[in-house]
């Protein structure tokens, strides 16, 4: 097959598929989880400057494999710009990490199925959030086999050797976590950005209200040198007018007898 040929086959392949072909889609609930989850991710790995791409609901296709579409998928050491699907042939390597969220789907295709699945492509880690549960699994490839080995939470924490973080259910978010610090996710983020706008606002309140003070300072200022140089005038004119007075006084008394 020629390279024209290859990639004639690759932009024909779809990019979305039926519902009825994997699952229904799972609502407001499994979409915040996902979405919350890449955004954490995709700031965390641009800001540390490390090539993994991060993708939701992608389309992926491995040679001799029906398509399917994890929640999240990650990466490593490839271009982070923005795919239609993840081709295995295409991209020269597949997934390293693969990520589920369960809310209305079916728990047997994601802990069962999929475990077998994901392990026989050669995935190196897989994860499941049961949101309704609040529950967190994770699988590693074992050495030298094509099977997965549960991992084991250390203080409710899953080490996940492909990210670098250790994941977490905390309330009920799923969490990534550095040592002790969380990576800020979507929540956080617009959490920070309305903090920040509140503070602004304040600020800009607080810098208006001075300017009004400032404001009226300035007209009381204007008003009091308006009356204090209404009475210097006053005083002139009454100064002026003695004066014209006495010199009236001082004409009469110089006239002759």
């Amino acid at each position: 097959m020629t390279d024209a040929q290859r990639r004639r086959i690759v932009d024909s392949l779809p990019s979305e598929f039926e519902p009825d072909e994997a699952r229904p889609p799972e609502g407001d609930e499994h979409t915040e989880q996902v979405f919350g989850a890449r955004t954490a991710l995709r700031r965390f790995f641009g800001r540390t400057g490390r090539r993994v791409y991060v993708g939701t609901n992608l389309p992926v296709y491995y040679p001799g494999e029906s398509m399917f579409s994890p929640d999240v998928i990650a990466v490593l050491d490839v271009d982070t710009h923005p795919r239609p699907s993840w081709i295995v042939s295409k991209e020269g390597k597949g997934l390293d990490l693969a990520l589920e969220v369960i809310v209305l789907g079916h728990r047997r295709k994601d802990l069962e199925r999929n475990v077998e699945y994901y392990a026989a492509l050669g995935i190196r880690e897989y994860f499941v959030f049961d949101r309704p549960r609040l529950e967190l699994q994770g699988f590693r490839l074992r050495d030298g086999t094509s099977g997965y080995e549960p991992l084991v939470p250390q203080l409710g924490r899953f080490p996940s050797a492909v990210l670098g973080l250790d994941l977490k259910v905390e309330g009920e978010r799923l969490r990534f976590f550095i040592g002790d610090a969380a990576v800020p996710g979507a929540n956080d983020l617009i959490e920070t950005l309305e903090g920040a706008m509140s503070a602004l606002q304040q600020r800009l309140e607080s810098a208006e209200s001075r300017a009004e003070d400032e404001a009226r300072r300035a007209e009381d200022e204007a008003r009091r040198a308006e009356a204090a140089e209404a009475r210097l005038k006053e005083a002139l004119a009454e100064l002026e007018r003695l004066r014209s007075t006495a010199r009236g006084v001082r004409s009469g008394s110089e006239r002759p007898l």
